[in-house]
């Protein structure tokens, strides 16, 4: 039972020109292809072959003789979650309860927004920053390489890729600049919502 790449849940083109028709083809395609062809290879035959990829992700996490179906396993995962955790039109302000949530827990948008762009942008090399649901309250972390809140006991609400194959193409070194676009134009409230609403 292999895990699937999933098609974008929009257009190649639909995020410009924040992020290019190139990015995602290379992003997508490529990277994330990747990581799926990977994890399937390794499991296959494999206990782990017929168990839903987050099951495989928390199962293995730590064990240093599965680091790299663990590293494929969970960037597969990441990545579903970051093209979900975008939309055309994005941006803007969160709507009820999580808009009250953010409001409670971090003190305003605003101050959730200078959380999240320091975590994306103070993240030393490959990862991701995220908001997640921990323990109840909403928090913003980063995670190293392919780390991922699940292996945490955290509820990711939304995810931002900071590798630099995200956003190389389309904004160099310019790091700070890709994840204030992310956040003003790209970023999918509705996505974050729904996932608090389930948690």
């Amino acid at each position: 039972m292999a895990y699937k790449l999933p098609v974008l849940p929009y257009d190649y083109t639909a995020l410009e020109p924040y992020i290019s028709k190139s990015t995602l083809e290379f992003h997508h395609d490529k990277h994330h292809a990747a990581y799926v062809s990977k994890f399937n290879a390794a499991v296959q035959g494999t206990d782990l072959d017929n168990k839903p990829i987050e099951d495989v992700i928390k199962a293995i996490a730590g064990d240093a003789e599965k680091t790299g179906v663990f590293n494929n396993a969970a960037q597969a995962w990441n990545h579903t979650f970051y093209w979900n955790s975008m939309k055309p039109n994005g941006g803007g302000k969160p709507t009820g309860d999580l808009a009250k949530k953010i409001e409670t827990d971090f003190g305003s948008l605003e101050k959730f927004a200078e959380a999240f762009k320091t975590a994306g942008a103070s993240q030393f090399g490959s990862g991701w920053a995220w908001l997640v649901l921990d323990n109840g309250t909403l928090k913003v972390t980063k995670t190293l390489n392919a780390d991922t809140p699940l292996t945490h006991g955290q509820v990711p609400l939304l995810t931002m890729d900071v590798w630099e194959h995200a956003y190389y193409l389309d904004y160099q070194n310019k790091r700070p600049d890709y994840i204030g676009a992310f956040l003003d134009n790209l970023v999918s409230w509705d996505f974050a919502a729904q996932n608090l609403a389930v948690a």
